[in-house]
């Protein structure tokens, strides 16, 4: 007779997935942000379980000029609710985990997969309702204009750019769902039997894909694409592209260096955390500006004529300022 009982992966999985939860009530589940170039750093809106927070008092100021109702965490009854219903699902599986029960752990997985539909669903009539009930004497009016955000991914209205995306409590109530559904598809045996090291592989994996929610490095630049955010003319040199990633996660890409550090200037309130240079030895390589080493010579063609080339390593820059009868300079020297 099979055993009714989940297995101690099944426990462990679950106990991990209380704990995302629990985790998530601790920092914000969804991110909107608007971008234009009146704003370079942007404006980030930040959805808790319990509140609206971020940039809200200067989006409720745009708002008012295009007729949208304003934001208070005290109109939305779902910040009451919310934080007791993702308290309770932890409790649930922290439950199925003493118990060990496989009707219990389906049960689990069914009940939030349906709550993770209707909390998206509410989000977005949410939106479609701030995005179309405009005020007529509104200021500024567009014939046929909604400003819906989008669900999730990128949407343009009128001069601002929105991204609607998971923030790190959502990544976390992802996460939590798909530890329940490995733990669904292992007790009822549509992959085969998992040795003891598999287990902690998969727990592994599943860390590292919470952990990447926050992962540092570069965005891929789409060559002969993507255009330059300062001179606007389109990326298409690997070697000498820059890219600049800012607190609030905004990316900006160039083709130039003298663009990047233009742009920076130029655009004093950024909040940079990380610049990012192309490689002058190697396609399609970024590397950390901050620590490559320079070399400024007419020898080097650069889009803009920054006519300057980074190097990973102290030893490849002095080989290729010898050449040139130059010197090597750092990053520091560059921002002078």
């Amino acid at each position: 007779m099979k055993s009714n009982k989940i297995s101690p992966l099944s426990r462990t999985l679950l106990i991990i997935a209380a704990i995302s939860l629990i985790a998530s009530l601790f920092v914000p589940i969804w991110a909107i942000y608007l971008d234009a170039p009146q704003y370079p750093e942007g404006l980030g809106l930040q959805i808790w379980a319990n509140k609206i927070a971020g940039d809200v008092d200067i989006i409720n100021g745009l708002n008012h000029y295009i007729g949208m109702k304003t934001l208070h965490t005290d109109d939305f009854i779902e910040f009451k609710i919310l934080p007791y219903v993702i308290g309770a699902f932890a409790i649930f599986f922290l439950l199925v985990a003493f118990l060990r029960k496989k009707g219990l752990l389906y049960a689990a997985l069914i009940s939030f997969v349906i709550f993770g539909i209707v909390a998206m669903v509410d989000f977005w009539l949410w939106e479609y309702d701030y995005g179309h009930n405009l005020d007529p004497a509104a200021a500024i009016k567009v014939p046929g204009m909604a400003y819906q955000p989008p669900l999730i991914g990128f949407k343009q209205l009128l001069n601002f750019g929105a991204y609607s995306i998971p923030d790190i409590g959502g990544w976390l109530f992802i996460g939590a769902g798909l530890l329940v559904l490995v733990a669904v598809i292992y007790e009822i045996k549509l992959i085969k039997k998992a040795k003891k090291t598999a287990g902690l592989v998969a727990i592994l994996s599943v860390s590292l894909f919470l952990s990447s929610c926050g992962s540092n490095g570069p965005e891929p630049m789409n060559y002969n694409q993507d255009a330059c955010d300062f001179c606007k003319m389109s990326i298409s040199e690997s070697k000498f592209a820059a890219q600049l990633q800012t607190k609030k996660g905004r990316v900006y890409k160039f083709d130039d260096l003298s663009c990047m550090l233009g742009y920076t200037k130029t655009n004093e309130s950024l909040v940079v955390k990380s610049f990012y240079i192309g490689n002058f030895t190697k396609e399609n390589n970024l590397i950390d500006a901050t620590t490559a080493f320079y070399v400024k010579s007419e020898a080097v063609k650069s889009p803009m004529s920054g006519n300057v080339a980074a190097f990973p390593t102290k030893e490849a820059a002095e080989d290729f300022a010898q050449k040139n009868q130059t010197t090597v300079i750092s990053w520091g020297d560059l921002n002078k």
